[in-house]
């Protein structure tokens, strides 16, 4: 089974190319899981990185990294990750210090060493002698102490915060925002068993106190609900359908049909009715009709 590392093409000869190369600068040459790493003297890394660079073709400086041994007399491991572009092989270079002796920089190789070699002494505290812009990089300046050593302690008295009235970071004791308390993680939806803050109120509307707010409705229950509100109103029913309700029918009739009191029998009318009113004005002229006369203004001896 392959490990997860990149795909890279194996190096026949290389490591007597290495040898051939660096001599007596090459400590120790180790291939495992596919990889190459090479330990080289601390002192003469800058050449060894030109000597790679320049024959060995491995164009690119990839990252370094840091490694701390705190049983070892030198604690610091100074790793180099270089690739070869041509080749597509990776190499790894090792360098040891401990937390006094500087390591030659390498920014005049590989000027993206400046950062990296930045991050390297933030974090462990390794001195690289020669680096043009040798300050913390990832941690406040007045930070104390580098957090990836193994003996950076990870719990203090002191806290770190950016102070808006005094416009920067500030140490100060840690000041909890609440004391801690205990949670019983229930939610008054499944119903506690106690009186929340507030219920007590409830008792006053005939609700029963304690007993939290009402369980919600389900998707299936509101969909009904609303299938519900959504349906046309029902029809009135009619009152007077049957003739017993209306009145009518042949017995009604027969009474209708009979002669009244003055005579007048139940006929039904052959002509529409008119008033006398209508009678007179159909048989009227027609006429333009003259138009009205204003009427004359009233004085009353007062100013106009």
């Amino acid at each position: 089974m392959g490990h997860p590392a990149p795909l890279v093409a194996p190096q026949s000869g290389l490591a007597a190319a290495l040898k051939a190369l660096l001599g007596k600068d090459l400590l120790a040459h180790d291939f495992a899981a596919d990889e190459d790493s090479i330990t080289v003297d601390r002192d003469a890394i800058a050449a060894v990185m030109i000597a790679l660079r320049d024959n060995l073709d491995y164009q690119q400086m990839m990252e370094i990294a840091g490694v701390d041994y705190p049983d070892r007399p030198e604690r610091f491991e100074v790793v180099y990750h270089l690739l070869s572009v041509t080749k597509n092989h990776r190499l790894r270079v090792r360098v040891s210090t401990d937390e006094a002796t500087p390591v030659p920089t390498i920014v005049p190789v590989w000027p993206n060493a400046g950062w990296l070699e930045r991050e390297v002494f933030d974090m462990y505290g390794v001195l690289f002698a020669g680096n043009p812009d040798l300050r913390r990089i990832l941690t406040d300046y007045g930070f104390q102490g580098h957090p990836q050593r193994k003996d950076f302690p990870l719990t203090g008295y002191t806290e770190l915060r950016y102070s808006e009235e005094d416009k920067r970071v500030v140490y100060e004791p840690v000041r909890l925002a609440q004391d801690f308390r205990n949670f019983d993680f229930m939610s008054p939806w499944e119903g506690a068993d106690y009186v929340l803050p507030g219920d007590e109120k409830a008792g006053g509307t005939g609700e029963a106190p304690g007993k939290g707010a009402p369980t919600p409705m389900t998707a299936k229950e509101v969909k009904a609900a609303d299938d519900k509100a959504k349906a046309p109103p029902p029809p009135t029913p009619k009152t007077t359908e049957t003739p017993a309700q209306t009145g009518a029918g042949a017995k009604a009739n027969l009474k209708a049909a009979k002669t009244s009191r003055d005579g007048a029998s139940a006929k039904a009318a052959t002509k529409a009715a008119k008033t006398p009113a209508t009678t007179k004005a159909e048989k009227a002229p027609a006429k333009p009709r003259a138009p009205r006369k204003p009427k004359a203004a009233k004085t009353d001896g007062g100013d106009a």
